[in-house]
């Protein structure tokens, strides 16, 4: 592979096209971003008319209470995605229905103050949305609910329950027998928790949930489930049994709530860190939903099917996304430099990116019924918008989602939005201090471009992480 150029470096779009040909790929690109084009437009979803197209992805935090409740780390944060601009909040951050799914211990989790928890998250986007950004007629919110399954570490070291076994998968949590399978009856269990967030939710005044479905987490791991026995494994409708059980639930529970997916399109098989530090796949004979029988393309049939089988089950709002963070990282989120515990990118991040928005528009065109939320865009950096607004305007996606970026740039939307140009400072280069600082205990937070992160002693014990991490891989 060509050692990726730095996106930073290519200031023209002369040089941005002439390294896209180079590579052999094809991004939506438009020489101009205009104030009041695609990206000001209005959207009908939802029962609702979105005021713009961005929309700000849920990010799975680490600065909640042992009880996972909120802390003021984690209001700020919140505070700040409100004070973006962006018309439609996916979630803010993955919110776990039961404590053993927190994905860490400092995750946001059910608990005996759900309720209250709730009403106070949703009021702070509310009102640092009508401060910064207008009215909030015209704004949506929504809470992502998810168990971590294989990923749980709810005390901070793996606590896995998975859908099925998977060779290498298993290897890397620790699982050698059948002991952490789920069994259908805790499966049909599961659900109700779900519902009674869902309804938590509601009360709080949310507009709608996302029953997660993406990044190896226990909705997304059991649509690859092929080899698991029983009603919730073998063929598409087996596979996808939890995850429309789990809606049926929500809408029973909550009927006012619409109801959203953020749904990994398509999966690669696992990769690792080879000899050189670059990615190398680790394939096995299990095929990944939305991938090849090896694992290192894309078979876009079978998310098709369960696209169609959740539009006739009431939802109404897709967010697309890939991969996971866990396995094959570059996949999910491409991105020039790797957390301390990854792997250098077996290809351009560029090419990652244009496959999440090629995937997308893809299926947006077989479904334009349902309102896509595209993902992947961080990379691009100063080149967003261009994307952006060139990604609606030929209807490819219905809004843009933002994810790491507005950890270090949360205004960017309104910067857009208002015909500013961007505050390159702030622009996310795609450190992975984000996902290197809580994989080592950290809190969450931008630490290279944020200075409240900066300033915190967090900032120090992190550099320290990644003197040791970059002395061991020598």
């Amino acid at each position: 592979m060509t050692e990726p150029r730095k996106l930073s470096r290519l200031r023209s779009l002369e040089k941005l096209t002439a390294y896209l040909e180079e590579l052999g790929i094809e991004l939506p690109l438009d020489e101009e971003v205009a104030p009041d084009g695609p990206l000001a437009q209005p959207l009908d979803v939802a029962g609702r008319t979105l005021g713009n197209r961005f929309a700000i992805l849920p990010m799975e935090g680490w600065d909640a209470t042992a009880e996972g409740r909120p802390t003021d780390l984690l209001r700020r944060r919140w505070t700040r995605f409100g004070a973006s601009g962006a018309k439609l909040i996916w979630g803010g951050e993955a919110y776990a229905v039961r404590p053993e799914g927190r994905a860490n211990p400092n995750q946001l989790a059910r608990n005996p103050s759900t309720g209250r928890d709730l009403v106070e998250l949703h009021d702070l986007l509310v009102a640092s949305h009508e401060e910064h950004a207008g009215g909030s007629e015209d704004f949506l919110t929504g809470l992502q609910l998810t168990h971590s399954g294989r990923y749980a570490r709810p005390q901070g070291r793996p606590a896995p329950r998975i859908a099925f076994r998977h060779p290498v998968l298993d290897a890397r949590v620790g699982i050698t027998s059948d002991e952490a399978l789920f069994s259908d009856a805790e499966l049909d269990d599961l659900i109700g928790d779900y519902a009674a967030v869902a309804k938590s939710a509601q009360e709080a005044g949310f507009g709608f949930v996302d029953v997660k479905a993406c990044h190896g987490y226990l909705g997304h791991e059991l649509l690859s489930a092929r080899t698991r026995p029983g009603p919730y494994g073998g063929g598409l409708e087996g596979r996808s049994r939890f995850l429309l059980r789990a809606i049926e639930a929500v809408k029973r529970e909550a009927p006012r709530l619409a109801i959203g997916v953020r749904l990994s399109v398509f999966d690669f098989c696992p990769f690792r860190a080879g000899e050189d530090g670059v990615g190398c796949p680790e394939p096995s004979d299990q095929q990944p939903f939305g991938g090849s029988q090896d694992g290192l393309g894309l078979d876009l049939d079978e998310t098709d099917g369960l696209l169609t089988a959740l539009q006739v089950a009431g939802v109404t709002l897709l967010c697309t996304t890939a991969g996971s963070p866990y396995y094959n990282p570059h996949v999910q989120r491409p991105a020039f430099y790797p957390p301390s515990d990854g792997y250098r990118p077996p290809e351009d991040p560029l090419v990652g990116v244009a496959r999440q928005l090629r995937a997308t528009a893809e299926l947006k065109s077989r479904h334009p019924g349902l309102c896509f939320v595209g993902s992947g865009y961080t990379y691009l950096q100063e080149w967003l918008p261009h994307v952006a607004q060139a990604v609606v305007r030929r209807g490819d996606a219905d809004v843009v989602g933002l994810g790491r970026m507005v950890l270090s740039y949360p205004e960017l939307p309104r910067d857009v939005l208002a015909g500013r140009p961007l505050k390159r400072p702030l622009v996310c280069r795609t450190f992975s201090d984000c996902t290197t600082a809580p994989r080592g205990g950290l809190v969450s937070g931008c630490y290279p471009i944020d200075p409240f992160y900066k300033r915190r002693p967090e900032a120090k014990e992190l550099a320290e992480l990644k003197r040791q991490a970059k002395g061991s891989a020598r």
